[in-house]
């Protein structure tokens, strides 16, 4: 139950105010659109691609250690950091 808790929290913080959120907001206001069909359409849309990075997650383990992972993914985002500041 931790383990999922950590996660939902996780991403469920980051995705606020996010681009996707930006965009399920933008077609909820659209009154052509169904909300539940904007509600259902980006749930699954984000459902699926979570799907996909998890199976991704689960093959690249198999030829990266997760500790490898880690750091790549450390100096990624250090790197998304420097770019936007210098910007």
């Amino acid at each position: 139950m931790k383990s999922f808790l950590i996660v939902f929290l996780s991403v469920f913080i980051a995705e606020l105010g996010d681009k996707t959120q930006v965009a399920t907001l933008l077609y909820a206001t659209d009154a052509k659109m169904s909300k539940m069909g904007v509600f259902a359409a980006s749930s699954i849309a984000l459902t699926v691609s979570c799907l996909m990075m998890v199976l991704f997650g689960e093959q690249i383990t198999k030829l990266i250690s997760p500790q490898t992972i880690n750091t790549i993914a450390g100096i990624g985002f250090i790197g998304i950091g420097i770019w936007t500041l210098v910007r």
